[in-house]
């Protein structure tokens, strides 16, 4: 599929450093991370990857600069980044678990509403709301407790609360960690369906899940960027196969960062 471009729809980084008392937990780093694909940030335990996302949310300060439509994320404050769409999820789902699934969605749909209404308040679901319940195959569960999804479904209402938020960035920590292969399948569809409109980049440690959804890799190591580019590209990479020797994990998951990119190929 060919996607078209334009000039807001990506997030140019340039120069990202974040400093912890001396230490450089990110440093100077360089990303263009485009709309239309599936961008994973993959690498060994403690190279910066969180972190750097935590400096585009706003949970940590960050120099440099990191520009989308126009405006610095870096100098901006965690609820105004929401507001002009940049999303994410952490390993651990947050919703609302004694809330409806609708119910949870509707309070995401709020960042955009001037009035705090909620959705008892009013005799219709909200479209966009409504698209969201699709779009993530919960729909038949809409009326249930979010507490009592399983753990993917929990993951894939947190996208949906995205979703209704209009997020057009999203970053997504871990998203399949602990999931089963069925639900790991389906939430790798689920974010194909949902790409092209959105940039979407994935912080995960699993290879087999990256090797089959992802349209671009970027590694980390040590704070920076040690290499960047297709699957294979990366696979092919010397750097990148030395970070990753070590002994690889049966079920496909890089834990501690031990597992050869190129494992289970």
């Amino acid at each position: 599929m060919t996607v078209s471009f334009i000039e807001e729809d990506y997030l140019e980084i340039r120069n990202l450093t974040v400093d912890f008392d001396g230490f450089k937990a990110v440093n100077g780093v360089d990303l263009t991370l485009l709309q239309g694909r599936l961008h994973f940030l993959i690498g060994p335990n403690g190279a910066g990857k969180t972190t750097l996302v935590d400096a585009l949310t706003g949970l940590v300060q960050g120099t440099g600069q990191a520009m989308f439509r126009n405006h610095d994320l870096l100098a901006m404050k965690a609820h105004k980044l929401v507001r002009l769409g940049i999303g994410r999820t952490f390993q651990t789902a947050s919703v609302f678990e004694q809330l409806s699934v609708l119910q949870n969605l509707d309070i995401a749909a709020g960042v955009h509403r001037r009035t705090s209404r909620s959705i008892l308040a009013r005799r219709s679901v909200p479209e966009r709301v409504a698209e969201a319940l699709e779009t993530i195959g919960l729909a038949s569960l809409a009326n249930r407790p979010a507490g009592i999804l399983a753990h993917g479904q929990k993951q894939w209402l947190e996208i949906g609360m995205l979703l209704v938020q209009e997020a057009k960035v999203m970053f997504l920590d871990e998203t399949v960690a602990g999931m089963s292969g069925a639900e790991r399948e389906e939430t790798g569809d689920l974010l194909k369906r949902i790409a092209p409109e959105r940039t979407i980049v994935i912080i995960e440690h699993d290879m087999d899940f990256m090797r089959r959804y992802a349209d671009f890799v970027t590694v980390m190591h040590s704070g920076t960027v040690l290499a960047e580019g297709t699957v294979a590209a990366v696979q092919a990479d010397q750097r990148v196969q030395e970070v990753y020797m070590g002994t690889a994990s049966a079920s496909g998951t890089a834990h501690d960062a031990t597992e050869p990119v190129g494992a289970h190929e």
